[in-house]
């Protein structure tokens, strides 16, 4: 990852390849926003909008730096109307700004820093935008256009103490986003069940985070229907892996669950070939669980945390389970499947029962559980349900953090769509709030503890262009909103 340092030096002996500067709004065009150092005669000499330069959020222009700075280009990032710059708005410019000097070696950022807030967001939004996914590129193309090496925010702030802890935050957050980009981004004939779960082993070294993989035998002998009834179809066993971060003197116990489908076909209920080609994302909940709590231990949060990752792989073949057939999750509760391709609340259900047998403070799962929510959402804005006071602090976390979700109700009248003649419950019901019905399937096995549910089916994957710091492919959302909410949890 890109190395992060803070500097409050004079931007006329400040070296480095690329100086970035905000753009803001005004009645009269565009206009260069203020910061400490820049001098007068180092702005260009003609009217910004003549050059073609926006101020819409994001929005990145290039121009010479000229002789006054020690930058070799100077780099104008758009953040909008000057009286609605937020947090999240420096963070997204930043990251953009970052984002498109791939391949540039050194960058120093120079936007707004009014306070920590701000410095913390321009810096996590730096080290987001400086990201790629290199793994399966050959000869040049493997090393072209690879992040920025060394990032400087440029901040009067610099030499604050709640600074440098700001900044190392930023590092071990944008790590974990990172992480859960790689692996949503690894194709699935090399992240299968059995290879996440060694990933998750090597990954946790040195963390002080225990890690238990459970087999296809010992899911067996415990119980666990519903990894066993997806994984049936492939050739490649499902896994339960239990993560656990327990400091001394934790102030709270909270159980992370994540699905994690390394790929879906829909099984015998098969999906249309269009349907398929992003479905090696469908174990980003799993990926994001696991850095979460990675990232937990690294930052030495007073918080107990205890992830499952709820891995299998869900394919059509001779051994795969059929619509009609029924399975016992976790605890004994009967599920008639009749639908295969609504499998990523089967395998949470028993991640879900196994959470609770632990007595948890409380519980979240995390999942790109449904095609409802990016209908009713799109795809930049995840959902959550659960328990009000779990869903307003997951709400309030996202918040701060800078992530998108919106809160969804639970029903009661949608259950009944999913009674069964011959079982305890059936795994689908009302097509129309497809994404309540299946909250309310996983509020079966939730049990009795606060608990909140977060579909993040869409933002998992950009499948469009790159926008702000969110790159194409796997965008780790969800992390940030995790770790904000056990950090919460800390203070309580």
């Amino acid at each position: 990852m890109s190395d992060l340092t803070f500097t409050s030096r004079d931007l006329r002996s400040l070296r480095t390849d690329a100086l970035v500067v905000g753009v803001t709004s005004t009645s009269g065009g565009p206009r260069l926003v203020s910061v400490d150092g820049f001098p007068d005669s180092a702005r260009p000499g003609v009217d910004l909008e003549l050059l073609g330069v926006s101020a819409d959020v994001c929005s990145v222009s290039r121009v010479p730096a000229g002789t006054e700075l020690g930058a070799d280009v100077l780099v104008l990032v758009g953040l909008g109307a000057a009286d609605r710059v937020t947090p999240e708005t420096l963070r997204r410019a930043a990251g953009a700004a970052v984002r498109s000097l791939a391949g540039v070696p050194s960058v120093a950022v120079a936007l707004p820093t009014a306070d920590e807030a701000d410095v913390a967001a321009v810096a996590e939004g730096a080290l987001l935008g400086a990201y790629a996914f290199r793994t399966y590129r050959t000869g040049d193309a493997a090393t072209s256009g690879s992040p920025v090496e060394a990032i400087q925010v440029v901040t009067p702030l610099a030499r604050q103490s709640s600074v440098k802890k700001a900044g190392e935050r930023a590092a071990v957050v944008a790590a974990a986003v990172h992480g859960t980009r790689d692996l949503v981004n690894t194709a699935p004939n090399d992240l299968f069940p059995a290879a996440f779960a060694d990933i998750a082993k090597a990954s946790a070294k040195g963390t002080g985070v225990k890690v238990t993989v459970l087999d296809e035998k010992a899911l067996a002998a415990g119980g666990y229907g519903g990894l066993l009834g997806v994984g049936l179809g492939s050739s490649r066993g499902p896994r339960l892996v239990k993560l656990s971060y327990a400091p001394s003197r934790a102030k709270a116990k909270v159980a992370l669950v994540g699905k994690g489908i390394t790929f879906d076909s829909g099984g015998i209920s098969i999906k249309p070939a269009k349907g398929m080609e992003a479905m090696k994302s469908d174990m980003a909940g799993a990926a994001a669980v696991l850095h979460t709590v990675l990232a937990a231990a690294r930052l030495g949060l007073p918080v107990a945390v205890t992830g499952w990752l709820c891995l299998a792989e869900n394919m059509p073949s001779g051994t795969a389970q059929r619509p009609s057939d029924v399975i016992t999750i976790r605890g004994g509760k009967t599920v008639e499947v009749l639908n295969t391709d609504a499998e990523g609340r089967l395998v949470l259900a028993d991640g879900l029962v196994a959470a609770g047998e632990e007595n948890p403070d409380v519980i979240l799962d995390v999942a790109t559980l449904t095609g409802a929510q990016m209908v009713a959402l799109g795809n930049r804005v995840s959902a959550v349900m659960g328990s009000e006071d779990v869903r307003t602090a997951v709400l309030e976390a996202a918040e701060r953090t800078g992530e998108q979700f919106w809160p969804m109700p639970l029903p009661e009248e949608l259950r009944a769509s999913m009674d069964s003649p011959v079982a305890d419950i059936a795994n689908i019901g009302e097509r129309f709030g497809g994404m309540l019905v299946a909250g309310l399937f996983l509020k079966e096995f939730a049990g009795d503890f606060p608990w909140a549910h977060l579909d993040i089916a869409g933002p998992s994957f950009n499948e469009g262009t790159a926008h702000g710091y969110t790159p194409v492919g796997g965008t780790g959302v969800a992390v940030r909103t995790l770790v904000g909410f056990l950090e919460s949890h800390a203070t309580r």
